[in-house]
């Protein structure tokens, strides 16, 4: 068994696949009409068959109390693993990406979070 899809609630998909894609580096997938919305998937330029990422239209009012929940609380609503969390820090900090939290450690990781401007906030990971 493997995890080959996860999501993320977004306040706009439009917005969202642009930050997604333009600014974090990932490709798109999958962008399927599903009446006013869409099933919009991104994959890392990496790993073109792996894990996909749905960026979910948070338009129920359930999803918008969890996304509104986990934000204010500061607690990421995804974490993407890097090779060299200083290095994508100062890369995506350069892009105005804002951070909550600089690289820090926590045992055997380091960590940092940042706003993905769609309504949550995201962890970086180095293991």
């Amino acid at each position: 068994m493997r995890i080959t899809l996860t999501g993320v609630f977004v306040t706009d998909q439009d917005k969202a696949l642009k930050f997604y894609t333009d600014t974090l580096g990932f490709v798109k997938k999958h962008d399927v009409p599903v009446g006013e919305f869409k099933w919009l998937t991104v994959v890392s330029p990496d790993d073109p068959d792996g894990t996909e990422l749905l960026l979910e239209p948070n338009e129920n009012p359930v999803a918008q109390a969890y996304q509104k929940g986990l934000f204010d609380q500061g607690i990421p609503a995804q974490s993407f693993g890097v090779t060299d969390i200083h290095a994508e820090y100062e890369k995506l900090k350069s892009l105005g990406v804002a951070f909550t939290m600089e690289p820090m450690e926590a045992g055997n990781v380091t960590i940092a979070v940042f706003d993905d401007t769609c309504g949550n906030l995201i962890q970086l990971m180095q293991t």
